[in-house]
Formats: C-alpha cells, sequence, structure tokens
C-alpha cells in the first residue's frame, strides 16, 4: 500500500472578508507528480504556502510524512524542496557557489554537500556555467540554477510552482526531463502550471481548484471523462446552407453544430463513428469538402467547462 506523504484535511483559509481556501481537503501518495491547477485566484498559492507553514490558516490540519506540520518541524522541512515561480538565487555567487549555500542548509558533511552540489549541476545541465555569475544567465538557464539549488539536497517531497514560466523550448524539455527524473528517483512532486501540455505529460493525477474549492480531481484519463464533449470534429466545407448544418446538429451525439468561415465544427457526447455520420451528410448534399479534423478533448477543455475560465491567466 501506498503511503500518504501529503494530507491536507478541511483546510480553511480567510482574508477578512475573502475565504481564500474553502474546507479545502487533498492527499498525495508517495511516488506521484500530482498538478495543482486552478485559475487567477483560486488558492493554489496559498495551498502551497500553508502546506509549508509560512501561512497560519483558520482552520483544518496538514501532515507531511505522517506528522502534523508547522513552523518549526525542522525536520520534515529538511525533506521538502521548494521552486517557486520567482528565482530566488544570490546575484553575487557563482552558480556552484549558489547550490553549495543552498544544499548546505540541509547538509553539513563538507563531502557528501560537494558531492550532492556536483550532482545537481549535472542534472540541470550547468557543467559549462559553474563559475558564471546569475546575471550572466539566460532566462532558461536562470531557472534550471533555481531548480538546482531547491533539489540539490535530494528531497523527497518536491514542489514546483510554474518552474517554466517564460523559458525557451529547451530549457523547458531539460526541466520537464528532470522533474520525471526527480520523480522516478523517488521523489514525490507537487506541480503547479498553467502549461496544459506539460500536466499531461509528466502528472500521473491532477486536482483542479477554483474559488479555493476542490472542483475535480482524478488521473488525465479520468478528469476527460467528467465533461460532456468526447469528440470535436472541424470540417472545411464550402456554401453550407442552414438547412444541412441542422441535419448534423440532429445526428445521435451531436450537441452542437456551428458553421462560420466556412468551417463546420461539431461537438459530440459519447458514441462512436461521429466523424462517419458528419461526413455521410455532407456527401449526400455533394459538398466540397476541404481538410478534416477530429480532436479527442484535452485537460484545457476539463478545465475550460469545470471552470468557466481560461488557465491561462495571471497568478493567484
Amino acid at each position: 500500500m501506498e503511503n500518504t506523504v501529503v494530507k491536507i484535511d478541511g483546510l480553511v483559509k480567510r482574508y477578512k472578508d475573502l475565504t481564500a481556501l474553502d474546507h479545502l481537503s487533498l492527499e498525495i501518495k508517495e511516488g506521484e507528480v500530482f498538478g495543482l491547477l486552478g485559475p487567477n485566484g483560486s488558492g493554489k498559492t496559498t495551498t502551497i504556502n500553508c502546506l509549508l507553514s509560512l501561512l497560519s490558516f483558520d482552520k483544518g490540519e496538514i501532515e507531511i510524512f505522517g506528522k502534523k506540520m508547522s513552523p518549526t518541524a525542522y525536520d520534515i522541512k529538511r525533506d521538502i524542496g521548494i521552486i517557486m515561480q520567482n528565482v530566488a538565487v544570490f546575484e553575487e555567487l557563482t552558480v556552484y557557489d549558489n547550490i553549495d549555500y543552498f544544499c548546505g542548509l540541509y547538509i553539513t558533511d563538507k563531502e557528501k554537500r560537494k558531492q550532492y552540489v556536483e550532482e545537481a549541476i549535472a542534472f540541470v545541465g550547468l557543467e559549462d556555467f559553474k563559475k558564471f555569475y546569475p546575471k550572466k544567465l539566460s532566462g532558461g538557464l536562470l531557472r534550471r540554477l533555481n531548480i538546482a539549488c531547491g533539489v540539490a539536497h535530494k528531497p523527497k517531497l518536491i514542489i514546483l510552482d510554474e518552474p517554466t514560466v517564460a523559458v525557451d523550448p529547451q530549457s523547458r524539455n531539460k526541466i520537464l526531463e528532470g522533474i520525471e527524473q526527480l520523480n522516478q528517483g523517488g521523489a514525490t512532486v507537487i506541480y503547479t502550471s498553467h502549461y496544459m501540455e506539460e500536466v499531461e505529460q509528466i502528472c500521473t493525477r491532477i486536482a483542479i481548484m477554483d474559488k479555493g474549492k476542490k472542483v475535480a480531481e482524478g488521473t488525465k484519463e479520468e478528469l476527460k471523462k467528467m465533461i460532456k464533449n468526447t469528440e470535436t470534429i472541424k470540417i472545411e466545407v464550402r456554401e453550407l446552407t442552414e438547412e444541412i448544418r441542422k441535419k448534423v446538429s440532429e445526428l445521435p451525439h451531436v450537441y452542437l453544430a456551428e458553421y462560420k468561415d466556412s468551417q463546420l465544427t461539431v461537438a459530440c457526447s459519447g458514441g462512436k463513428h461521429n466523424l462517419i455520420r458528419v461526413l455521410g451528410v455532407l456527401q449526400e448534399n455533394e459538398l466540397h469538402i476541404g481538410r478534416v479534423y477530429s480532436e479527442l478533448p484535452t485537460l484545457n477543455d476539463v478545465f475550460l467547462e469545470i471552470t468557466g475560465k481560461a488557465l491561462r491567466d495571471k497568478e493567484d
């Protein structure tokens, strides 16, 4: 049976009249890459700050590694690594010295620390930049340094809050590969992102938050089954009459059929062979068909339907 690494039970956090967290409960098992998603103001960052005991809360309990979390629970904190959206390194220290400093907060043995620092540098691919100062690094390399500082002490629980914001594709891939590698090495990961493709790629389970509440939770496959849309069909077709559009809209499992700018968009809920049936109606009426697309729902579709909001909003 998998051990529970993080347990949040009935968490309430209020700021005067604003309820930032409304009886939030989450359970994260050992070895998971747990995605925490939510639009602007949903409470993700507040949840992380409460989890780390950086914020007090009004009600509820938080346990990490089976122990109650508190501001002075240093035995718990030494096994946590945190990488926030804002890069937090010392400008006056080199890449090597930055990682050595943060690792030294947890690892006092000099030989062991030296080994860990070298491994962290290799892990994020900064071997050629050891003597560089942060101001000389690109945005992507700076993000990698930030991650190295957060994981050099080999924590069991790693929290990454928007680690790939505004980085180049090469650095993004390197970071995502690194997260998967850390997870394969035994670390449990909490990951927040506004990039759905990242979440689809690396997260084993996902919770969606809105207005301080958990509104959905499950694997990406389970979440996709929660929404009405199961397939979206897009077909380029000229001179589609209202009569034919209506015929398409009356097909089994079709709940929406829109025609705009020479493109027919059909949304389906359940069923098989939806595309064949739609094409059949168009061919019966001898219409000229251009490009045809059939798309299964994405996590972004799930997010929009559940919260009614776009994900790539500003941070909460």
